[in-house]
């Protein structure tokens, strides 16, 4: 043999070596990162909020009794169904209250004056069971509960987001039963379909933003709420646990302190 051929023999037999060491090493490095990844999640270091379960319709309208614990603070954002997907319909049931359950849709605010119309001497508290819809809506519905002075309520078990915890801090006082839904999520504009000239949507969302927040103020409620509502988007949504609702000043009456419900 030469001794170019014996060069190049030599050359082959160190690429070989270098071809194992570098697939040991990498078979090694990946060890590593998976015993990392396992030792991380075993102390917590992860965060889990992708894995946030959602809530399925039957959850949502489950009694009290057989309601199920709150789910994590940030979960995907329920779709509504069955009576929850229906625009908003109003319901008078003895001790007064008014039971508000569904989708709040453009018009549910002149839906709620006519119902005041007709009731509104009968009516004390406005019961709430709504996954939340039209903004303007939701704030007209507030203010006419806060004028009238009615009480909201979220019974053990039910469902306010969105915007419904907007009517909801319209309350002269404001319950929350055990297990009650309330959570929050940024506004979405609605691109119109018409052949209206374009609308500057940034300008739009800090328009209804300053809208929210102001009215939040004239309720006496903690702008935190909102705070947690920008920072969440809009196909989530932030749950608050019991004290928060307390601490912010969403919840004015605490649970046991509730009057007690006619039975039916």
């Amino acid at each position: 043999m030469s001794t170019a051929e014996r060069f190049h023999a030599w050359l082959a037999d160190r690429a070989d070596e270098a071809v194992l060491r570098w697939t040991f090493r990498g078979i090694l490095i990946a060890a590593v990162v998976v015993l990392a990844l396992d030792l991380a999640r075993l102390n917590g270091w992860l965060d889990h909020a992708s894995a946030s379960p959602q809530m399925s319709e039957s959850q949502l309208d489950a009694p009290a009794s057989e309601a199920p614990p709150l789910p994590e603070r940030l979960v995907t954002l329920p779709q509504p169904d069955g009576v929850l997907a229906n625009p908003i319909s109003f319901e008078l049931r003895g001790g007064g209250r008014l039971m508000a359950t569904g989708t709040i849709t453009a018009g549910s605010a002149q839906a709620f004056a006519a119902e005041i119309e007709k009731h509104g001497e009968y009516i004390k508290t406005v019961v709430l069971n709504s996954p939340g819809g039209s903004v303007g809506d939701a704030l007209a519905i507030g203010r006419l509960i806060r004028a009238r002075k009615f009480a909201t309520e979220v019974e053990a078990g039910k469902y306010c987001a969105s915007s419904c915890p907007l009517v909801f801090a319209g309350g002269a006082e404001r319950r929350a039963g055990a297990r009650a839904i309330i959570g929050v999520h940024q506004v979405a504009a609605l691109k119109s379909a018409s052949a209206a000239p374009p609308r500057d949507e940034m300008s739009l969302g800090q328009n209804i933003s300053a809208r929210c927040q102001r009215y939040l103020l004239e309720m006496g409620v903690n702008l935190q709420v909102w705070v947690h509502a920008m920072e969440t988007p809009h196909d989530r949504l932030f749950i608050f646990k019991p004290d928060e609702l307390k601490s912010l000043n969403l919840v004015t009456v605490p649970p046991d302190s509730s009057p007690e419900k006619p039975r039916t």
